[in-house]
């Protein structure tokens, strides 16, 4: 649970970590439906610490590792910050850009905490690496990188790592061959929207938590908008059909902040450009709310 109401707000401009273009602008967009003023109504403490945004790159690079440079270095200012709310008492709450900030954020809560557990709503794992990876697309190697498990030079400025033991991911429903066999080595708890149809959000998220909780200090929650299905969030530059409902969603929000200790919160991978009449804004905006206990009025 959250015992009180100091948050930091950091923006992350990233989009150089997808293919699809436009997710650098969700910062503006979730910060445009009101969510900081709504917060504050609520009685919270917000600091904004404005945002971070890589600077623009000459080339791509490693082709198996696209903008490693210009992602790293922002990484590493997005982790500054991060350290800093943490240092203030604030609660981080990251607002994405696409799924490689979270590199730079959880590393932080990883060096503050020592040991913290992670629970990743995604329809993605998120754990290639430079050696396996279909893509070259950064965004689907953070998770992996902040367990130790590759690629090393994505957390060069922490320390600290999170035992894969004590990482779970939800919703997932598009995991890459080679991903999956590194899941099941690493020891990932994985459960797929099926599981979630099969034992219920109840049980999933029960099970997760105690999971990501066990013998940590808190737990790390970064949800990604495209873990939806994309019929309630179309604007993610990666959808997979049959995800989350809202609801499902919402409730995953509602009860890691109610059953655990949340030490801080990414929404990542919001995409104005793909979305319809700002709906995806507004429910990044409304799961932020939810993860900190703020109701709308």
């Amino acid at each position: 649970m959250i015992k009180d109401k100091r948050v930091a707000v950091i923006g992350a401009l990233m989009d150089l970590g997808a293919i699809c273009k436009g997710v650098d602008k969700g910062p503006f967009a979730v910060r445009k439906t009101g969510f900081i003023e709504k917060l504050r109504n609520c009685g919270f403490d917000i600091t904004d610490k404005g945002d971070v945004a890589p600077h623009k790159p000459r080339t791509a690079g490693d082709t198996r590792m696209r903008y490693e440079k210009e992602i790293n270095e922002a990484n590493a200012r997005l982790y500054i910050e991060t350290m800093a709310a943490h240092g203030e008492g604030r609660i981080p709450v990251v607002v994405g850009g696409d799924h490689s900030v979270s590199a730079g954020s959880v590393s932080a809560s990883l060096d503050v905490y020592k040991k913290i557990g992670i629970i990743w709503v995604d329809a993605h794992a998120d754990f290639n690496d430079d050696k396996i990876t279909p893509t070259g697309n950064i965004h689907g190697m953070p998770l992996s990188a902040v367990c130790g498990c590759g690629p090393d030079s994505l957390v060069s400025f922490s320390h600290k790592r999170a035992d894969p033991k004590n990482v779970v991911i939800i919703g997932a429903r598009s995991i890459d061959p080679l991903e999956r066999i590194k899941l099941t080595e690493n020891g990932v708890t994985v459960f797929s929207v099926d599981d979630i149809l099969s034992l219920g959000i109840e049980k999933v998220v029960d099970k997760a938590i105690s999971t990501a909780a066990k013998n940590t200090y808190g737990i790390h929650l970064s949800f990604d908008m495209d873990a939806l299905d994309p019929e309630q969030a179309p604007g993610v530059g990666t959808p997979v059909p049959d995800g989350l409902s809202v609801g499902e969603a919402e409730y995953i929000c509602n009860t890691v902040r109610e059953k655990s200790r949340l030490v801080s919160v990414d929404v990542v991978e919001t995409n104005p450009l793909l979305d319809r009449d700002g709906l995806t804004a507004e429910l990044a905006a409304k799961l932020i709310l939810c993860c900190l206990g703020a109701k709308e009025s």
